[in-house]
């Protein structure tokens, strides 16, 4: 039985992946798959850099706009609804396009993770918040290691969040946390072919400060003070970068100027941590957008994929 196609575009935020997956998309007649953790919210256009509803409409765009910024939307939920909607746009003689930056959410799919369904325990987790607050980090991840060293090899003392998970885990079952890194070497089960778009460093730096001062220009502090006026500070959404580095401005702890440095630098922070994870866990064909003609860099890739699938823009036709 033949599997499924999938194509996806990731790389760091800023790089462009939103237009080359549109344009191949255009291509290949294909829809694309949001794989961005924050385009599925609802008023957070800025921040998340969607598409325009325009764009939307010419091109096939799904998991953007279906949740309120007081839902919670994880990988184990991107990977539930992706596995549907691939298999959906498969059967239509289609292509769907995984776009985006979120390595773990897009890993859910690529590599068919399996998640453990265990309920929680919000008195349990309290008490390791507390915990965490009164003897550091360096300790709470310290209990963990006392009952899952396998969960506290793979996961940084830093992660407060998912250390507590994995000591509920532990808590409620009496069983270590599943490992993710136990299914690492599992064969995907599509047809997949993954294209990473990269930049040298000092360019994609440049573009990334800059599209902060357009998001600036365009609204975002607006957008923020929506969300920090109407939702939780400890909701999924409110924890994103381009949001929540302007929450301490709008309780008037340091100035706008100061907000905007710190969402440059974080933003800064998260691109070099998603080259980190895409060059270290996936088989990705690199793709160099430093100084590229884009038209000729996606004939390229057009190519590339034709030579994978072994089809043109003509077959889905």
């Amino acid at each position: 039985m033949s599997k499924d196609k999938v194509i996806v575009i990731a790389g760091p935020t800023a790089v462009g992946k939103s237009e080359v997956g549109m344009e191949l998309s255009k291509y290949f007649q294909g829809e694309v798959i949001s794989g961005d953790s924050m385009q599925i919210y609802k008023g957070l256009d800025i921040g998340t850099a969607k598409v325009t509803k325009e764009e939307r409409n010419n091109i096939p765009h799904h998991f953007v706009d279906e949740l309120t910024p007081a839902e919670n939307y994880s990988a184990a939920d991107f990977k539930q609804a992706a596995e549907k909607k691939i298999r959906d746009i498969n059967q239509h003689g289609k292509i769907p396009f995984i776009v985006g930056g979120t390595g773990f959410y897009i890993r859910s799919v690529t590599r068919g993770l399996e998640f453990q369904d265990t309920p929680s325990d919000e008195s349990f987790r309290r008490e390791m918040e507390h915990y965490a607050e009164e003897k550091g980090a360096a300790a709470l991840h310290e209990k963990l290691k006392n009952v899952d060293q396998e969960s506290a090899r793979v996961i940084h003392p830093n992660n407060i969040k998912k250390v507590i998970r994995a000591l509920e885990i532990q808590h409620l079952t009496g069983q270590k946390k599943q490992s993710f890194t136990e299914q690492e070497d599992k064969e995907s089960p599509y047809d997949l072919v993954m294209i990473g778009l990269t930049m040298e460093r000092e360019k994609l730096y440049a573009r990334i400060n800059q599209r902060v001062d357009n998001m600036v220009a365009e609204g975002i502090i607006e957008e923020a003070r929506w969300l920090f006026d109407h939702f939780s500070p400890e909701s999924q959404a409110a924890q994103a970068i381009g949001y929540k580095e302007f929450f301490p401005y709008f309780r008037g702890e340091y100035s706008m100027e100061t907000a905007v440095f710190h969402l440059k630098k974080n933003s800064r922070h998260y691109a070099k941590r998603q080259l980190t994870w895409f060059r270290n866990k996936e088989d990705v064909e690199w793709f160099d957008m430093t100084n590229a003609n884009v038209d000729e860099k996606i004939q390229k890739m057009i190519r590339f994929i034709e030579g994978n699938y072994y089809i043109s823009s003509n077959s889905n036709k």
